[in-house]
């Protein structure tokens, strides 16, 4: 990426601004030439690597010819409105009703066949015969008579015989399709050869994936973004709660050097289990009978959601449930005069439970007790009772999963590489893309052989640890056994409490020392032992964490330097929240937490890692590091920041998202990192508060922070390079990286009175992609670590390339891939790869290599662990009034409260 000279035009725009940016970035986007820090485009790749031992790959792209490559894709909005003129929602009705509309109108449409994106647009090849058509469509459906056929609805006993029958009405739709926009397939041709034209590419790519998301979804699959699933219970995995990971495919055409290719790739996503709806709600609340079920819960579970009747085979949607029981929820009935009188019929009322069992002659048990589900209109109810009824399968869920169902869907969804490889190839060649109607009219034809690829196996980087002895990582990993830390702490001053009934802390403190001895920490015996008491155990997260903060002011005659800390639950403890939050933030003391369910040497081993890190002390560092000689990084003052910005589970949409970024210090080391994090407005990406000016004209943004740290630790340097590593964003965010982020970067550096921009060398990380490396030769095992592709399957002309840096022992190993965005400080191919690699080596609480640089690693622990602090209840909404907050637009955020002065410079606060 490089400045673009002040004579050149400027450059696009960037995207729409997220919503709740800072102000002032608004500002500068809106009015760019007001600013005087100059603007970034993308780079091009500038060579490729030579280094490392060569090993022969196979990837999961296959090659995709265009015979037809002058080909034009034609767009046509696609307006859906009823009988009445009023708009109609497409999604759901829309794919059924445009397949009608091409049966009815086939020769409307000079036998072309079109991809429809199952909402506004449809693409065919070529141009329709006009430009706009107006369309009648007339749709047939199934539905439950409500005029004379529920329990809301009321009908005749005689009538209700006849309910096991389907009824049907029709509905008539008119559909519009008018012309939009011509989009060129040798713009795809184009940019194989490395030329950009403006979105014209990706435009093209899009309609070739909304092909196979047609193809999909003729097949009856459930389609979530590019990946798609079939309704095959040989693909579901129960994952417990009520919960199911169903099996999928990933499929999307991209652009690399080696031609167009279909990236495809299992994919999994989560159902509700289909079954009987009782079943679910008895599974989902962990309770033994149905009489236990709470049912406020099982509401707001199941709205919205579709069952299917076993009385009449139809389906509804849930709106709710009934107030009482079946065998007491009355509706009005319509008794009809059976001698056919002229006579007012008369209303009677009964229970949904009589109107069942007397009326229709169904039998029902245990659900005479229960609630009915409501699958009516919100003035019109129409009870059914539960257990006729059943969830039908293919519902996503939403929320995010325990990490009991987490461990549970990585156990049984893991496939190793040559049963991917299996899986994958066989899908490609049984759904017959290159039979597809657009597809084949453009010539397209794609190979059922996956791509063969040449990668390289980088040096693993030495390691130095205790007494500057000699550590070489064996297959991405190390160990400690009869080795000393570099630089180990001595801890004299601490205690140990205990939230957890079943834990010995006598044996859990005698070990530690001993295994610390070991590792070369001097660990005094810890001042005091403290059990939490039966009484407090009955208290509230945060009662139970105050009380022990009571014992400790009153068994230690000042603030320890460090406190264990030991949990009864090993992940999602109530207790840790409140714990961290007090010990960093009111009471500045560095914590470990631990729930051991097994103490022997390599447990205590990796804890003594982490507490030795927090306390100022260096487990171990690159060889090259510790001789002061980093390729362009030893002469020249070089900051390295990783950023990241983690979001609230999938269904907390008012969390706020929480962004964190590290910065390296002591200078010139590249193992030794500080965090900074903020609050910012949910679901935002771009970090905000890099650069915050006050109104009293200081910065409090979170750069200026780690600009401080550095110099401060760096013995009086500033950093004169800058290599900035950011996680999360996706391909179309990159431009708001460099132009929104990168200017807050450089904003705060001039803030402090600098007049010199640093050069920057900027790169974003990806591990939320489909791309996979295998060993070819039909190896069984992962590729080794420290594999790097960056030929091929890359992109045709951005600098990019794949890094599988960790050792893969479980399933099928995903490299890192790495996009180069901007290169001012002018690394060579080689001696940035192996820089990327040397980092995935520094991760300082565990001896294996990272899949991903340290710096993000750091980042992404950050911004999750204190996200924490917004989980318990000091930080709910009964405290409002005493936390602070920034109005970000309109939009109040709560800010996180800051660390204690004490504890400011540890490394991480886990």
């Amino acid at each position: 990426m490089e400045k673009i000279p002040g004579g050149s035009p400027p450059p696009p725009p960037p995207p729409s601004v997220p919503a709740n940016v800072n102000p002032e970035l608004v500002e500068v986007l809106r009015h760019p030439e007001r600013s005087a820090i100059p603007k970034y485009s993308m780079i091009s790749r500038r060579g490729v690597g030579t280094s490392g031992r060569h090993i022969s790959l196979l990837t999961n792209h296959y090659k995709v010819s265009v015979n037809v490559p002058d080909a034009v894709f034609y767009q046509y909005s696609v307006s859906i409105t009823s009988e009445d003129n009023r708009a109609v929602e497409s999604k759901g009705i829309g794919r059924k009703l445009i397949d009608r509309l091409y049966q009815t109108y086939s020769s409307e449409f000079a036998g072309k066949r079109f991809a429809y994106d199952g909402e506004k647009s449809l693409y065919t090849v070529g141009p329709l015969p006009q430009n706009k058509s107006e369309f009648t469509v007339v749709l047939e459906e199934s539905f439950a008579k409500h005029e004379s056929g529920s329990p809301g609805g009321g009908e005749s006993p005689s009538a209700a015989v006849k309910r096991s029958k389907r009824s049907y009405r029709s509905k008539t739709f008119k559909v519009e399709i008018s012309y939009a926009a011509k989009i060129p397939l040798k713009s795809i041709a184009l940019a194989l050869k490395g030329i950009a034209i403006d979105n014209s590419t990706q435009d093209a790519l899009r309609v070739l994936d909304i092909v196979l998301r047609q193809q999909a979804a003729n097949r009856g699959c459930l389609l979530v973004r590019q990946s798609f699933f079939h309704d095959d219970s040989r693909n579901f995995n129960d994952v417990g709660g009520g919960v199911t990971g169903v099996k999928g495919f990933h499929s999307s055409f991209r652009t690399t050097q080696g031609g167009l290719s279909l990236n495809m790739d299992v994919s999994t996503t989560m159902i509700l289990t289909p079954g009987p709806v009782i079943d679910f709600l008895v599974v989902n609340q962990n309770v033994r009978e149905p009489r236990y079920v709470d049912w406020v819960k099982a509401k707001r579970m199941l709205k919205n959601l579709r069952v299917k009747t076993k009385h009449n085979n139809m389906e509804f949607k849930i709106i709710g449930l009934s107030e009482k029981p079946c065998n007491q929820q009355y509706f009005p009935m319509k008794l009809k005069n059976q001698d056919g009188a002229n006579v007012e019929a008369q209303i009677v009322e009964v229970t949904v439970y009589e109107y069942f069992t007397k009326h229709c002659g169904i039998q029902l048990g245990y659900s005479a007790y229960l609630p009915c589900l409501d699958v009516g209109k919100p003035k019109r109810p129409n009870y059914l009772p539960l257990e006729l009824c059943s969830l039908i399968s293919l519902q996503r869920y939403k929320k995010a999963l325990s990490s009991m169902q987490r461990a549970s869907l990585v156990e049984k969804s893991r496939q190793k590489p040559q049963e991917r490889i299996k899986t994958v190839t066989e899908a490609v060649r049984s759904y017959c893309y290159d039979e597809d109607p657009v597809l084949s009219s453009c010539g397209i034809s794609i190979e059922k052989q996956m791509t063969q690829v040449d990668g390289r196996i980088l040096e693993t980087p030495k390691l130095k640890v205790g007494n500057s002895e000699d550590c070489i990582p064996r297959n991405g990993r190390w160990n400690f056994n009869n080795k000393t830390l570099l630089n180990p702490t001595s801890i004299s001053k601490w205690a140990i409490v205990n939230f957890s009934a079943r834990c010995d802390i006598s044996h859990i403190s005698r070990e530690l020392i001993n295994c610390g001895r070991r590792k070369g920490i001097n660990i005094e015996r810890p001042h005091t032992l403290i059990e939490e008491d039966q009484q407090s155990r009955r208290g509230s997260p945060l009662a139970r964490v105050e009380r022990m903060f009571e014992l400790i002011r009153e068994k230690l005659p000042g603030p320890p330097e460090f406190i264990l800390c030991v949990l009864a639950e090993r992940k999602n403890s109530d207790i840790y929240g409140p714990w961290k939050k007090i010990s960093l933030s009111d009471f500045g003391i560095v914590t470990q937490c631990i729930s051991p369910t097994k103490i022997n040497d390599q447990y205590l081993t990796n804890v003594l890692l982490k507490i030795n890190s927090k306390l100022g002390g260096i487990n171990s560092l690159l060889a090259f590091e510790h001789s002061s000689h980093i390729p362009l990084i030893m002469d020249t003052p070089t900051m390295i920041l990783g950023m990241d910005v983690s979001h609230g589970s999938p269904g907390q949409s008012d969390m706020p998202s929480v962004a964190a970024v590290v910065g390296s210090r002591c200078w010139p080391l590249i193992s030794r990192y500080r965090a900074s994090v903020r609050t910012q407005s949910p679901k935002v990406e771009m970090i905000d508060a890099l650069y915050k000016p006050l109104a009293n004209g200081n910065d409090d943004g979170i750069i200026r922070e780690l600009l401080v740290d550095f110099f401060q630790t760096s013995k009086g340097h500033k950093p004169k390079q800058i290599i900035v590593f950011r996680d999360g964003v996706s391909e179309s965010q990159f431009n708001q990286v460099l132009n929104i982020e990168l200017e807050q970067i450089i904003k705060a550096y001039q803030h402090l009175g600098e007049v010199d921009i640093p050069k920057f060398t900027v790169i974003v990380a990806q591990k939320n992609h489909h791309t996979k490396l295998f060993q070819a030769g039909g190896g069984t095992e992962n590729v080794p670590p420290g594999t790097v592709v960056d030929t091929k399957i890359v992109h045709p002309r951005n600098y990019d390339f794949y890094m599988c840096a960790h050792a893969g022992m479980i399933g099928t190993s995903r490299p890192a891939h790495y996009h180069v965005l901007l290169d001012e400080i002018g690394f060579s191919p080689d001696d940035l790869l192996n820089l990327v690699h040397s980092l995935s080596y520094v991760y300082q609480r565990s001896t294996t290599a990272t899949s991903i640089v340290a710096p993000i690693c750091y980042a992404h622990l950050a911004a999750a662990q204190m996200g924490q602090f917004m989980k318990f209840e000091d930080f709910s909404e009964t405290s409002s009034a005493q936390r602070s907050m920034t109005s970000v637009g309109s939009t109040p955020v709560p800010e996180l409260p800051r660390l204690h002065e004490n504890v400011e410079g540890s490394m991480f606060f886990c």
